[in-house]
């Protein structure tokens, strides 16, 4: 049994309960999306400073070297100063650019990924909307992202920027399919697109565990295709400094590239949270069977602590990826998807199926 101090859900009704114990329903409900909308703003900064923080010193790491180490505390107060420099540097607007579009873009990307934090559940109770499709609602809001992104190709007027969001699209539309078939063969398993419900059908332990090889295999898979829907290398084409200068933001500057430069590394949350929510339990502590003992022991950690834990680890491989591989070729990458990963997925699908069916899993 989950540790009740650690449950939100008191906590948040406390806070309900005393605005309408002060104002109307419809003054509360005004009162309450703003408040939860600036914690998301703040959340969001604040994360983006510790990835791209932590994105130098894994690099570091990979490379051994230091990273940064003179600005602040072990060189923390970098990030600051970089965002200092976006923040006060020029936007510029190239002469032949489609002006409404070129501005709308990176608030149409930065936006989606945004939306897409709203069904996580961050611990137990600690989640802004809890809808009963929140897996369906993530895959379809982050999928809107690519949009912006053709937007701000086209609109530069630019045929490098219109080069890498014409690759962008294809790239993220391919791997789609893989990772849409993963995030499925948890929902047979779990019986729910709530995530919620997935989370709590993990209480007796992970499925990457319970579900066999299999469910390994879809969590392998989702991490790859993740990778490629998020731009990163060895799927970064769409970037490929050698190739398109900066691709799809090339004409970008200032406060609009910075809005892109942070939905990058919110989107890598979003679908790192993903996978730690199917595969890892999500906020769900470690628990083995009927081992009542070490369950409880387990359940002494906060949930936030396990699901931040979890997420910032497969972070850690994602980021891992970029100095391991070497970036792929259009046609190797398209290959990848369509001839190898996407027939893989269909096939353990079908085994997953089976297996629920069968009831073969723990």
């Amino acid at each position: 049994m989950i540790l009740s101090i650690y449950n939100f859900t008191s906590l948040t009704d406390k806070f309900h309960n005393f605005l309408l114990a002060h104002m109307s329903e419809g003054i509360v409900l005004a009162t309450e999306l703003i408040v939860t909308g600036l914690l998301v703003i703040t959340f969001v900064a604040v994360l983006a400073m510790v990835l791209i923080y932590l994105e130098r010193k894994v690099a570091a790491y990979m490379q051994l070297r230091l990273g940064p180490n003179r600005v602040g505390i072990y060189g923390t107060g970098q990030v600051v100063a970089d965002v200092l420099k976006l923040v006060l540097k020029e936007g510029i607007t190239p002469d032949g650019a489609d002006k409404l579009m070129f501005n709308l873009a990176p608030y149409v990307v930065l936006s989606t990924c945004m939306m897409a934090l709203a069904p996580i559940a961050f611990g137990n109770g600690l989640v802004l909307w809890d809808l009963n499709i929140g897996v369906l609602y993530i895959t379809s809001i982050t999928s809107l992202g690519v949009i912006g992104i053709l937007i701000a190709g086209w609109s530069s007027n630019n045929k490098y920027s219109m080069l890498g969001a014409m690759r962008s699209g294809a790239q993220i539309v391919s791997y789609e399919l893989s990772a849409g078939l993963c995030i499925i063969s948890i929902v047979v398993l779990s019986g729910s697109m709530q995530i919620s419900d997935i989370v709590n059908s993990q209480a007796d332990g992970w499925w990457i565990f319970k579900g066999h090889i299999p469910v390994i295999i879809a969590f392998v898979i989702f991490i790859i295709a993740a990778t490629a829907e998020l731009n990163r290398a060895p799927f970064d084409l769409a970037e490929a400094e050698s190739e398109l200068t900066a691709g799809f933001h090339t004409e970008y500057s200032g406060m609009k590239f910075a809005m892109f430069f942070l939905a990058e590394y919110i989107n890598m949350f979003v679908l790192c949270a993903m996978a730690a929510t199917l595969f890892l339990g999500g906020w769900m502590p470690f628990h083995i069977g009927h081992w009542t003992s070490f369950n409880n022991v387990m359940d002494y950690i906060p949930s936030p602590l396990w699901f931040f834990g979890k997420t910032f680890f497969i972070i850690f491989i994602i980021m891992w990826f970029r100095w391991t591989f070497p970036r792929l070729r259009v046609d190797q990458l398209l290959d990848l998807e369509w001839k190898y990963l996407l027939p893989i997925s269909m096939v353990n699908l079908l085994a997953i199926a089976l297996m629920n069916i069968l009831g073969w899993h723990f």
